[in-house]
């Protein structure tokens, strides 16, 4: 029977532990790590020179930085609890008292004062149950000097106004303070929005609330750290009626969002103000205002699908837009701060169905975006002018179907950048037709270029490469077209192997090599084929007797040659630690990479991937010789394969064993 009764208490222990409430149990952590202080002592994070202050989380606790800035650890009592003089840490729960005489104790006696003057003291004195969210001392002071003293002069009626605004019937605590739900206040049926995040973070109104559950006997109160208003207008009126955003409003309705946020919700705008149209170039942006579908990315981009108050952001964090990419949102000390650039300007103008940041900087996706504008980044500066300069940028800012093959500036080190005919062709081979996805991609596919000529794609375990190039990071998506960054200038096949080693000087006694052994045909015909060519100065270290000898064999020429040549097309960005390819005779070619140098049987390669209509070839300095059989460390270090069994005439003769033979035990254990 107690099995049972256990079994069914367990799913209910179960669900407690699950609806605890992200603040309950950054609070719990808080708790554990001031424990070592007394007991009911929670360890806060206060930032340096500021009053702000935060319960601690696990991650926290060990980075000791909230928004980019050093924390140190403070020591106070846990919500409901004081010090007793002589005693060690919190061990006396608060007395309960009325919430007029509660505000007094918890840091918001301006709050009661401004009670007392509004007249609300004996209701709050009184009987009833209300939850208070009551300014700290220094929130009121932060207000403006001419708000505050409209507030308290207009008869008193505005700030009991202002006060019934941050009260609500009935007794809330903190479990019930959910993410996205709303209360009606005392105040002319005003709703307050809570907001209850992830990291232990409870907002209202976007105000955080820094000494929660305060108990009272006819309440609770939680201190929040500003001075909250009434919100009644949606998010499109607060736009609407605001000059700052008007060239916003005109994107808005011209891009069919209207409906969107004046809808019930809880979203996030960052709304960039005139001045950040402004600074957009005048062409770039009378494009994207007259592409609708341009437009719609742009706006969505600049909306979160979740609500995120000011005070909500302790670190960058991805969040999802509308348009379906993710803004770092994120804070540097007192500001807010997006892909880590601090372009916010004012926060937390609060709607009934979301709250708006105003930006002063536009913000736009790749997907609004032509191939020009893709690629203009440090990393592929380079490449953009060549580009240009090519005679290309029709293509880099029209609507066609495109992709582009951008280097790394890296790869472009030791190069003659000077814009020749070859290098005009070679940048038009760069664009490829159609707009693609890597992802898209498969081995072996040919894509066309806009000159007119077939690239190839190899997928390796490690690497996706378009012949010799192997993209380098993520693409980027345009409004026509897309771009990949590679790690190499590419490089078109040119002919087939043999052709590529007739056109190097240095190859010409491998070229005569493979004449001799009958292997023309083979590096000429159709195929997949990975060269390691020998160049001049690799038989030039032979021992020339050995070498004359060798170059009158065809058929250990042939031996030699093939143990050089394997199937498929293997460029050296898909060359991995430890790689193994299987050559057309002999063991296993073992391969690596040191230093950015490919390595085949510990032969450095000398220059890698000139490529082939049919294979690759990769340039060596030395000959490729088999490597010694590796020793397997049991059959070096123990018994040989195949020797188990054991020589037990010698064992039996084992001095050790005769003892042990004679001893009482052993013949207790043979009768």
């Amino acid at each position: 029977m107690k099995v049972c009764v256990l079994l069914l208490a367990l799913p209910v222990l179960l669900s407690v532990c699950v609806a605890r409430s992200p603040y309950q149990a950054v609070l719990q952590h808080s708790r554990i790590r001031g424990r070592a202080q007394g007991p009911n002592v929670c360890a806060m994070q206060q930032l340096k020179g500021t009053n702000k202050k935060y319960f601690t989380n696990c991650k926290q606790w060990y980075h000791r930085k909230i928004c980019g800035k050093p924390t140190v650890i403070t020591y106070e009592c846990c919500p409901g609890y004081e010090k007793i003089p002589g005693e060690k840490g919190c061990p006396a729960a608060l007395p309960l008292v009325n919430i007029y005489n509660t505000l007094g104790v918890v840091g918001a006696s301006t709050t009661q004062m401004y009670s007392e003057r509004a007249q609300l003291k004996e209701e709050v004195e009184g009987p009833g149950s209300f939850t208070f969210f009551a300014p700290s001392n220094e929130a009121w002071a932060a207000l403006p000097t001419e708000i505050l003293d409209a507030l308290v002069s207009n008869v008193n009626i505005e700030l009991l106004n202002t006060l019934h605004y941050h009260m609500v019937t009935g007794r809330l605590t903190s479990e019930e303070l959910r993410h996205g739900s709303s209360f009606v206040s005392m105040y002319q049926g005003f709703h307050v929005h809570i907001h209850h995040y992830s990291n232990g973070i409870v907002t209202v109104n976007c105000a955080r609330l820094i000494k929660p559950d305060q108990h009272a006997t006819n309440g609770i109160v939680h201190v929040v750290d500003r001075v909250i208003t009434a919100v009644s207008n949606s998010m499109h009126t607060l736009i609407d009626v605001d000059d700052d955003l008007e060239t916003l409003g005109m994107a808005i309705a011209a891009a069919g969002l209207t409906s969107l946020l004046e809808s019930e919700g809880q979203y996030t705008i960052f709304a960039p103000t005139n001045e950040a149209f402004e600074k957009i170039p005048k062409e770039t942006l009378n494009r994207i205002l007259g592409d609708p579908v341009a437009l719609r990315d742009l706006l969505n981009y600049h909306i979160l699908k979740d609500m995120q108050c000011a005070e909500s952001i302790v670190s960058g964090t991805p969040m999802e837009t509308l348009q379906g990419t993710v803004l770092e949102v994120g804070c540097d000390g007192d500001q807010m701060t997006l892909n880590g650039r601090a372009i916010i300007s004012k926060k937390d103008h609060l709607g009934t169905n979301g709250v708006i940041h105003y930006i002063n900087e536009l913000l736009i996706p790749d997907s609004a975006k032509v191939l020009l504008e893709l690629a203009d980044g440090s990393s592929v500066a380079t490449a953009t002018k060549l580009f240009v300069e090519a005679g290309l940028s029709s293509h880099l800012t029209g609507s066609e179907a495109l992709t582009m093959l951008t280097p790394l500036d890296d790869a472009f080190k030791g190069r003659d950048t000077t814009m020749t005919p070859d290098l005009r062709k070679l940048m038009t081979n760069h664009i490829l037709k159609g707009q693609l996805s890597s992802k898209s991609l498969y081995d072996s596919q040919e894509l066309e270029t806009l000159g007119g000529i077939k690239l190839r794609v190899f997928v390796y375990r490690n690497n996706l490469c378009i012949e010799n190039a192997c993209i380098a990071a993520h693409d980027k998506t345009g409004r026509y077209a897309s771009m990949f960054t590679v790690d190499k200038v590419l490089a078109p096949p040119m002919g087939t192997v043999m052709d590529v080693l007739k056109s190097e000087s240095r190859f010409s006694v491998l070229v005569g090599a493979v004449q001799t052994a009958g292997m023309t045909e083979l590096l000429n015909q159709q195929g997949a084929l990975t060269l390691f060519a020998p160049t001049n100065e690799a038989f030039s270290a032979m021992p020339p007797a050995d070498l004359s000898r060798l170059m009158r064999d065809p058929q250990q020429l042939s031996t030699l040659l093939k143990l050089h040549l394997s199937e498929g097309i293997l460029v050296s960005g898909g060359v991995a630690s430890h790689s193994r390819v299987q050559p057309l005779e002999g063991e296993k070619l073992e391969l690596g990479v040191r230093n950015y140098t490919v390595y085949v049987n510990k032969v450095p390669v000398a220059h890698a991937d000139l490529m082939a209509t049919n294979g690759v070839v990769h340039a060596v300095n030395a000959v490729i010789k088999p490597l010694p059989p590796k020793v397997d460390r049991q059959q070096n270090d123990g018994p040989a394969a195949g020797s188990s069994r054991v020589d037990t005439k010698s064992f039996r003769n084992n001095e050790m064993f005769q003892k042990v033979v004679r001893s009482r035990s052993s013949r207790t254990m043979t009768q």
